[in-house]
């Protein structure tokens, strides 16, 4: 593993990525991608079957789930796997509270499902007793959906609450895992769901190019003829690696390798507790040289994740987003834009290969950035409907 932890940002290097994915990845996970693999080969064949054994391992699935890798980015894999699992007479309780619970539910419009929202904004964490009402008046919801880390805000939903009351009232559970699996801990024989999604590129540290859902089996082979789409369809997409171990469809050869490289350096680093840890560090340190700044954060500390976090734009005449972000840029750092409608906002991701020096540079560098921009403070006041979370 190359030593990026010691690695200073300056000038002609390539900038460090604050963002929720891609992110920034070592020098031999890139290294990876310089082979050519034949897709049709047996050796690319068992390097796919080597990615969903692991993955399978990662969330202790191995005995009741499959892995199903589909080629794109994870909103592909959302899409896929929302079409491949829930009939056309289905109905889905969307649990909303940030942009991608919104685009869950637009995705169902597309596809033409039936489905309610719970729409918490972009503050709270949808409740297991909100949830458990909304089931029980409702017994047409046929499954649940819900976003592990809404990274537009930042939140980390409590999805260990939500799927046991999921479960205890006879619902499928659906998980958008996008940005959380790989570093918040998943056991599948504790937590009951029928799928849970994911994306090379976030907390396992590989480069874009496909997405990936674990399955219940049961829940999956009953689903032939559900899917809207030939080249999203799970159902033919499993049958047909179990049967040739090969994709439907040509498969990203190059991100494969780097996603099995990837993984290796996420096992070397302590597994899903090592990759955790680091993420927490991270964003405990980032959160508190950002307030010694001035700036506050969107959430109450209670709901903050360990993945991004959303801090308000400081309440300055002199702020603008653009020219702060390619300040920062100059400095060796890229990050991320608000996703909020109601407050102005930025976020800084807190995965990928970042350590403590990364961290206090970028807070150097937006120190910097404030004082070039002749702005005194990040200070800006809370939302009054945020009020309460303060």
């Amino acid at each position: 593993m190359s030593d990026i932890k010691n690695t200073p940002a300056h000038e002609g290097q390539p900038p460090y990525l604050l963002t929720p994915g891609p992110i920034t990845t070592t020098a031999t996970v890139k290294e990876a991608m310089l082979r050519d693999w034949g897709s049709w080969d047996g050796d690319f064949r068992a390097m796919t079957k080597q990615l969903c054994d692991q993955l399978l391992i990662v969330a202790n699935a191995v005995d009741s789930h499959v892995c199903v890798p589909v080629q794109g980015s994870g909103t592909f894999a959302v899409e896929a796997t929302l079409a491949s699992l829930v009939p056309k007479d289905g109905k889905v309780l969307v649990l909303m509270n940030g942009a991608y619970g919104q685009r869950l539910a637009k995705t169902l419009d597309y596809l033409g499902r039936d489905y309610v929202a719970l729409d918490k904004g972009d503050y709270l964490p949808p409740m297991p007793e909100e949830v458990e009402e909304l089931l029980t008046q409702d017994t047409g919801i046929t499954h649940v959906t819900v976003i592990h880390c809404e990274t537009s805000s930042g939140i980390l939903n409590p999805v260990p609450e939500i799927a046991e009351v999921v479960a205890c009232l006879g619902r499928r559970l659906i998980i958008d895992s996008m940005s959380a699996f790989g570093a918040i801990p998943v056991d599948a024989q504790t937590l009951p769901f029928d799928a849970l999604i994911s994306s090379a590129n976030k907390c396992f540290e590989g480069v874009p190019g496909f997405g990936f859902s674990i399955i219940r089996r049961s829940a999956l082979e009953n689903c032939q003829g559900y899917a809207h789409s030939l080249s999203l369809d799970l159902y033919e997409q499993w049958l047909y690696m179990e049967k040739t171990g090969q994709w439907r469809f040509t498969p990203p050869t190059h991100i494969v390798a780097a996603f099995l490289q990837a993984m290796a350096e996420h096992e070397a680093e302590g597994g899903v507790a090592g990759r955790l840890a680091r993420y927490q560090r991270n964003q405990q340190r980032l959160v508190a040289g950002m307030k010694e700044l001035g700036f506050r954060t969107l959430l109450n500390e209670k709901w903050l994740s360990p993945i991004i976090v959303t801090f308000l734009s400081p309440q300055n005449p002199r702020f603008d987003f653009e020219e702060f972000y390619n300040r920062i840029k100059a400095h060796g750092f890229v990050i991320y834009p608000g996703k909020l409608t109601v407050v102005d906002s930025f976020r800084l991701g807190c995965i990928g290969q970042l350590y403590d020096e990364q961290i206090d540079q970028v807070l150097q560098a937006i120190a910097a950035v404030l004082d070039e921009m002749g702005i005194d403070s990040g200070h800006a006041e809370l939302p009054e409907q945020n009020a309460v979370t303060a």
